[in-house]
C-alpha cells in the first residue's frame, strides 16, 4: 500500500511539473558574450512590508556592449545648421569648426548630408558616402549667416536625405544646431515634437544643440525627447567642438536599434505610470520604445507598480519583461526575457536591508527632474508659488525616502530642492537657468552621457 502511494505521488508530480514550470518566474534570458544587449530587472525593495498595499519601483535596464572584434555599424548622418543672421560672427565660425571635426570622425563608407537654413532651406551636400570628406569640408567653409529661422523646413530636408538610405544597415541621426527662435513655418514645441515622433517611427533620432540664450528650450528638448535623441544647452560657441565630438562618440557607438521593451504584469500587480520617459501603460501592460542603445551605456525605464497586500514570507511575481531589438552590427533581430518577483516580510529591518540604493537613486533623480520641469512651466506662467511648492513637496518626499532606507545618494539628490524652491519663489527662473533645467531634465530622462 505504501509503495502504491509513493508511485501515485511520483506520477502526480510528473504530471504537475509542466504547470509548476509555467507558473514559476522566468529566469533572465541566457545571453552570449557576442550579444550587444543585456536585460536586467530590479526592484527598489525586493522585500516589502507584509499585509499592506505597496508601490514598488521596477527598473528595466538595458546594458549595451560592443565586443572589440566587432566593427561598428555605419551611420547615416544629416548635419543641419542654422545660418540665420543671429549666427553671425564667432558663432558661425565655431559652427563650421565643429562641423569639420564631425566630418573627420566619420569613415569613408558612412553616409552624410549637409543642410543649412535661415528663412530658406538649402541642401548643400545631398546624402552620399563620405569618402575622403573633401566635398563636405568644402561645403562647410561656404556657410555664411543671414536671414530668419526655419527649423521645421531644415528638419524636413534632412529627413528626406536620410530616407535615401533608410533601408540600409545604418544608424540614422539628425544633428541640429540652432541659436534662435523658429519663426518661419511650424514653430511651436508641439509641432516640432510631433515631427520628432514621426521621425523616430522611421528609425530617425534628432539630437538638438541649443546655442546661446535666445533659442526656444521647450522646442529643442521636446524635439529630442519625442525622437529619442540627445539634447544640449551650449551657452558659449567655444564649446561647440567638444559637444559635436561628444555626440559623434554616441552616434558611432550604437550597438542596437529599434529597441522595444514590453512589460506584462500578473494579477495583484498594477502598473501605475512610467517615470521620466515616454511610454504607454495599457491595463496590465507597459511599453517603452527606444530608438538606439550605445555601447558602454545603461538605458532604463522606471515603472511605479502597485502590489496587493501579501502575508509574511509570501512572494509575488511583479512583472515579466521582453526586449526586442536589432543588432546594429549584423541587422539580426533578437529577443530577451527576464522576470522580477517580490517577497514580503513583517520584519521592518529586512525590508530596509533589502533596499536597492541604485534603483532608489535613479528614481530620485527622475522624480526631481519631473518636478523641475513642472516648476519651469509653472514659473513661466507666473505661478512661482506653485512652482516652489512642487519642488518642496518632491524634495521632502525624496528626503524622507532616503532617510528611511539609509540611502545617502537619495538624500544628496533631494537636498538642492529646498534652496531652488526659495529662489524660484523669489525671482522665478532666469533665461540661462531655464535652459539648463530643461536640458538637464531631458538628459536625466534619457540617461544621456555627459562629460
Amino acid at each position: 500500500m505504501k509503495r502504491t502511494a509513493t508511485l501515485l505521488l511520483a506520477a502526480l508530480g510528473l504530471w504537475l511539473a509542466p504547470f509548476a514550470l509555467a507558473l514559476a518566474p522566468l529566469p533572465p534570458a541566457a545571453s552570449s558574450a557576442d550579444d550587444p544587449v543585456r536585460l536586467r530587472l530590479e526592484l527598489d525593495r525586493p522585500v516589502l512590508p507584509a499585509d499592506s498595499r505597496e508601490t514598488v519601483i521596477l527598473k528595466v535596464a538595458l546594458d549595451g556592449f560592443r565586443p572589440a572584434a566587432v566593427r561598428r555599424s555605419p551611420v547615416n548622418l544629416a548635419l543641419v545648421i542654422d545660418k540665420s543672421g543671429s549666427m553671425g560672427g564667432e558663432k558661425i565660425i565655431r559652427a563650421r569648426e565643429a562641423a569639420r571635426e564631425a566630418v573627420r570622425r566619420l569613415a569613408a563608407d558612412d553616409i552624410a548630408s549637409l543642410v543649412v537654413f535661415d528663412n530658406r532651406v538649402q541642401t548643400l551636400v545631398p546624402a552620399r558616402r563620405v569618402g575622403d570628406g573633401r566635398a563636405l569640408l568644402a561645403a562647410i567653409e561656404e556657410i555664411e549667416a543671414g536671414g530668419t529661422t526655419n527649423i521645421h523646413g531644415g528638419l524636413l530636408a534632412a529627413a528626406d536625405e536620410l530616407r535615401k538610405h533608410i533601408e540600409g544597415p545604418y544608424t540614422h541621426r539628425v544633428l541640429l544646431l540652432s541659436d534662435g527662435q523658429a519663426n518661419v513655418g511650424p514653430s511651436t514645441p508641439e509641432a516640432l515634437g510631433s515631427l520628432g515622433a514621426r521621425l523616430v517611427r522611421e528609425g530617425i533620432s534628432v539630437t538638438t544643440i541649443g546655442l546661446g540664450l535666445d533659442y526656444n528650450e521647450d522646442l529643442m528638448t521636446r524635439l529630442a525627447r519625442r525622437s529619442d535623441g540627445n539634447t544640449y544647452f551650449v551657452e558659449h560657441s567655444r564649446d561647440l567642438v567638444r559637444i559635436f565630438n561628444q555626440e559623434l562618440g554616441d552616434v558611432l557607438s550604437v550597438v542596437a536599434r529599434r529597441v522595444v521593451i514590453e512589460l506584462d504584469f500578473p494579477a495583484g500587480a498594477r502598473p501605475l505610470r512610467i517615470v521620466g520617459r515616454d511610454g504607454r501603460v495599457e491595463n496590465s501592460r507597459a511599453i517603452v520604445e527606444l530608438n538606439q542603445l550605445y555601447g558602454g551605456q545603461e538605458r532604463f525605464a522606471l515603472v511605479e507598480v502597485e502590489l496587493e497586500p501579501a502575508r509574511d514570507r509570501a512572494s509575488r511575481p511583479v512583472a515579466t519583461a521582453r526586449v526586442r531589438y536589432e543588432d546594429a552590427a549584423t541587422a539580426r533581430r533578437a529577443t530577451q526575457e527576464a522576470s522580477a518577483a517580490a517577497r514580503f516580510s513583517a520584519d521592518r529591518e529586512k525590508v530596509v536591508a533589502s533596499a536597492n540604493h541604485q534603483v532608489q537613486a535613479d528614481y530620485a533623480a527622475n522624480r526631481l527632474a519631473e518636478a523641475r520641469d513642472e516648476a519651469v512651466t509653472l514659473a513661466n506662467a507666473g505661478r512661482r508659488e506653485e512652482a516652489a511648492a512642487r519642488l518642496r513637496e518632491v524634495g521632502s518626499s525624496l528626503s524622507a525616502m532616503g532617510s528611511a532606507y539609509n540611502n545617502r545618494a537619495v538624500v544628496v539628490t533631494a537636498a538642492p530642492a529646498a534652496a531652488e524652491a526659495a529662489r524660484v519663489e523669489a525671482a522665478g527662473y532666469d533665461n540661462a537657468d531655464r535652459k539648463e533645467a530643461r536640458a538637464r531634465s531631458q538628459q536625466i530622462y534619457s540617461q544621456q552621457r555627459t562629460e
